[in-house]
């Protein structure tokens, strides 16, 4: 999920650069979203933590 997020920043500075304003603009938009999306789903995980008292294992791929 960083990766996203890093990944469409770094696509917003370039389309900046480039003279791209509205497309800058949508990438940016799109890092803000997925930044929140990851954070709640950080939190969320962190409360399952602390009332659980056991950790969430990782999906088995």
């Amino acid at each position: 999920m960083l990766n996203y997020i890093v990944t469409f920043f770094i696509l917003a500075i370039i389309a900046a650069v480039l003279g791209f304003g509205g497309l800058a603009a949508s990438f940016a938009g799109v890092a803000k979203i997925l930044t929140f999306v990851f954070l709640v789903l950080f939190v969320a995980s962190l409360v399952y933590t602390l009332l659980t008292g056991r950790r969430s294992e990782p999906p088995v791929l």
